[in-house]
């Protein structure tokens, strides 16, 4: 196997080579070839382990095609730089979270068209091309960055994953989808390490959303943070609520919902198991009113109080709770 192998790596020129070939076919319009070349050479580079030459080509191949506005080419080049980060064994560290964040930065961002004339069959096929388009960014960003997340927990980041690759999904599914899915932002979100930006990002969306649900995507993002057992940044994201919609002149929502919130918030700083029940019991018209309250609300049982939960089907740390909002699990 080693006298197969001797020649296939001696014929491989440095991979700066092939980066400058490849990348004079994309500019010169050839973007569909140059995709075959990125993922042809790259694999060569792969096969023979040289691991950090095959992630020099792609993601050079990942940032030009995005650039060039190839979206599904550069993100599927994106995917295939986190693959080979795994089969190398990379380990989660600065510099390549940095080359991570550069091929983020080059996914587009895109406003999708506001105020269309309805009636108007020109504008709404350009509505439908739009929503299109910001469908496979998401999608295209999704896997990429979800991809990265689960590299990051396996090579040394913390055990769900980087706070900062969470943080770039969670605001790339908010600014890029055209229906806000605060469900999947917040699971990112509270995962990331800037509960500041989550309550600007709330604040945005509780802007435009339908009357009666701010109140619910505020529950959702506290119940989330101290479903991790993370009371501090619960606290934090209040404070900030508070703080920044009193600055636009705007009222906290009122509810019996943020009423069980503010209440939670206080008891959990205590060992007072008996007047989190009371809580619940007293609450439950409210807490119903989201189907996966009660199950945070069991999470929050074990992590303050010990108390096992009652479905041993959730034990599965979460993934059944998404899927019931209709995520993904990330």
């Amino acid at each position: 196997m080693s006298t197969r192998e001797r020649p296939r790596r001696g014929v491989l020129p440095p991979a700066q080579e092939n980066i400058e070939k490849i990348a004079k076919v994309v500019k010169d319009g050839n973007c569909y070839g140059a995709q075959q070349m990125y993922k042809s050479i790259s694999a060569r580079y792969i096969s023979a382990e040289r691991y950090a030459e095959a992630l020099d080509i792609l993601h050079s191949g990942a940032c030009i095609q995005l650039e060039h506005g190839q979206l599904t080419c550069g993100a599927e080049l994106a995917l295939l730089f986190v693959e080979t980060l795994v089969k190398g064994k990379y380990p989660y560290d600065e510099d390549t979270l940095d080359r991570v964040r550069k091929i983020y930065k080059k996914f587009p961002r895109i406003s999708v068209p506001q105020h269309l004339d309805l009636g108007d069959d020109d504008e709404m096929q350009k509505l439908s091309e739009a929503l299109g388009a910001a469908k496979v960014r998401v999608e295209g960003c999704s896997s990429f960055l979800k991809a990265a997340i689960k590299w990051s927990a396996e090579f040394g980041a913390h055990r769900i994953g980087s706070p900062e690759l969470h943080d770039m999904l969670a605001e790339y599914i908010y600014s890029e989808s055209p229906e806000a899915d605060m469900a999947r932002v917040s699971y990112h979100f509270v995962r990331g390490k800037h509960p500041r930006k989550f309550a600007s990002t709330l604040v945005n969306f509780m802007g435009k959303c339908y009357p009666g649900e701010e109140d619910v995507a505020i529950a959702r993002a506290i119940l989330m943070y101290l479903s991790l057992g993370n009371l501090r940044d619960a606290n934090c994201l209040m404070d900030e609520l508070k703080k920044q919609l009193k600055g636009k002149d705007l009222d906290f929502p009122k509810s019996d919902l943020i009423q069980l919130i503010n209440y939670l918030l206080q008891t959990l700083q205590r060992d007072a198991l008996p007047l989190f029940n009371m809580l619940r019991q007293t609450y439950k018209s409210s807490i119903d009113r989201e189907p996966v309250f009660n199950e945070l609300l069991d999470v929050i049982a074990e992590k303050f109080y010990g108390v096992p939960r009652r479905n041993p089907l959730m034990q599965g740390m979460f993934g059944d709770i998404f899927k019931m909002m209709g995520g993904d699990g990330m």
